[in-house]
């Protein structure tokens, strides 16, 4: 691991922290796992559940342990099949995440293998970072599953969490027997997720390396790039984006389309790994049949009751699209709107043709007309909260980060407030923010963010993005677009919006040199402004 920069560090330990405090593992434990070499025997059967375990030969002849569920009494050889679903699992988690909605299908009528990516616990290989090997893992589990279960090989579909996700969206482009996909809370640009803005989502690194350190292998490539990514290694910026782009649905939607696959897709609003927008626009792109679903939350806990087997519309949604596409039911799945959201408010869900549809009422700009001047470096108390809890909060207690905005320091944020609204503003989709930014070093990094301001001056956090440059000259202007995450929230009446901008957040590494400060201007020719889309009244 690289240890050059002054955030590496700090990143190392935090990896290890907030893996183990998301894992819910002890180190020691964690660590230990790989290196078992015990496990439960190939084709143990507990009757109890209909579950069986076995040794599936993935790609490049190493092994993954899966499990299968099949319906009640079926068996391979008596020439009855059915629709076959495989669910690679989660980054860090064994082959057990699933068994609460595998035995669902499989009690309606599927066989369902799913098995521990590879690099992890005690499967074989070394972590890919859904590389090739693990696309071509899926193609053998099918292969396997096929031979050795009453799977149906016209009948196949794809599904899972995180990790799972991403695997499943790729594999959709390289194997044109998967004809359905479920893809919760995963990637489909892999740069957009964790580097937008050009800027190192910190905390999101962080937690997936530490968790792979403690549950797998990483292999030397994926050792090498979480190195040089938090290590800041510009130099290397290239072979960094090159990696993440092979591992990106987004750059092989043309094979995804062509093989034709029916591809439903959820994540949160707060998702602080895979942000929503790269989704929304990978959505945009598919030409098959298509469901996008956004609900309040972070990463992957709009579904993680669903995983306990508990009550989940996301859950039962996937189990609907899996059942149109693989068995034809007309369950009405694929007349609803494509495009299903969930605002964080306490409103139910909305349905729109498309995801351009979603802000329909129109664009609201406030213009930042006035010029605002910042010194970098510290810290001004707006922030986009922490990595997995805060946006959990949001979706339990509908409480997100907050700032007291009259009380930010003004030398380190630069604050626009619009005037109190006399109605309700319902934000729907991605806030856009224009400017004109003249900085005092080459290189720079700030975070925008926008806020719900009570009449007491809190402003409850609706959205936020960061943003870096390099090799820009000191003391010359140049203009900024910058798209905030995307989000569907109600602004109450009597409330007002403001938009905030300071240099540092938790959540980013940020490149702002010392002592350098940073001037946000709006010129005659080129005003400023942030653009708010709005829903329909």
């Amino acid at each position: 691991m690289v240890r050059t920069v002054r955030t590496t560090r700090t990143a190392t330990a935090m990896a290890a922290v907030l893996a183990a405090a998301a894992l819910g593992l002890a180190p020691h434990q964690a660590q230990a796992a790989p290196a078992r070499t015990t496990a439960v025997s190939a084709d143990t059967t507990a009757a109890a559940s209909g579950i069986t375990f076995h040794d599936i030969p993935g790609s490049g002849g190493i092994t993954l342990k899966g499990n299968v569920f099949a319906p009640a009494g079926a068996a391979a050889g008596t020439g009855t099949k059915y629709p076959l679903i495989v669910l690679p699992t989660s980054w860090g988690l064994p082959q057990i995440e699933y068994i609460a909605q595998a035995k669902q299908l499989a009690d309606s009528g599927y066989v369902v293998v799913s098995y521990t990516s590879r690099g992890f616990w005690l499967s074989g290989g070394e972590i890919e970072t859904a590389g090739p090997a693990d696309v071509a893992d899926v193609s053998a589990v099918i292969d396997w599953a096929l031979a050795n279960t009453p799977a149906d090989a016209a009948h196949i579909g794809m599904g899972g969490v995180s990790y799972g996700a991403g695997i499943s969206l790729l594999a959709s482009a390289s194997d044109p027997r998967i004809k359905a996909v479920v893809a919760l809370s995963g990637w489909a640009d892999l740069i957009e997720s964790i580097y937008s803005g050009r800027t190192q989502h910190l905390q999101a690194a962080a937690l997936l390396g530490g968790a792979g350190f403690l549950t797998g292998r990483p292999g030397p490539e994926l050792q090498g790039i979480l190195g040089d990514f938090l290590g800041s290694k510009l130099d290397r910026e290239p072979q960094m984006i090159e990696w993440g782009k092979k591992r990106s649905a987004a750059e092989k939607v043309d094979a995804i389309n062509a093989n034709g696959a029916a591809i439903m897709l959820g994540n949160a609003w707060g998702d602080t790994i895979f942000p929503p927008n790269q989704y929304a626009k990978f959505f945009e792109k598919l030409t098959g049949p298509k469901r996008l679903e956004f609900r309040p939350g972070d990463h992957a806990t709009a579904e993680a009751t669903g995983l306990l087997g508990l009550p989940n519309d996301t859950w039962t949604n996937a189990h609907r699209w899996f059942d149109h596409y693989l068995k034809g039911a007309p369950n009405g799945v694929d007349a609803e709107a494509p495009v299903q959201i969930k605002p964080r408010s306490d409103g139910g869900y909305e349905g729109y043709a498309d995801w351009k549809s979603v802000g329909s009422g129109g664009a609201e700009k406030l213009m930042l007309s006035d010029s605002e001047h910042l010194f970098t470096g510290i810290d001004s108390g707006a922030d986009g909260g922490i990595v997995m809890l805060s946006s959990l909060l949001d979706q339990i207690a509908q409480a997100p980060p907050t700032a007291s905005i009259p009380l930010l320091p003004r030398a380190f944020a630069a604050v626009w407030q619009s005037p109190r609204y006399a109605q309700e503003r319902r934000v729907r989709g991605t806030v856009k923010l224009h400017t004109t930014l003249t900085p005092t070093k080459s290189d720079g990094t700030f975070v925008a963010y926008l806020y719900d301001v009570g009449p007491l001056g809190i402003g409850k956090l609706i959205s936020n993005a960061p943003y870096t440059f390099h090799d820009k000259p000191a003391g010359r202007s140049f203009g900024v677009d910058l798209e905030l995450f995307s989000t569907a929230y109600d602004v109450p009446a009597g409330h007002r919006l403001a938009v905030v901008v300071d240099s540092v957040d938790p959540l980013y590494i940020e490149h702002n040199p010392t002592g350098a400060q940073l001037t946000f201007s709006s010129p005659r020719t080129d005003p400023s402004y942030v653009s708010v889309p709005l829903r329909e009244q």
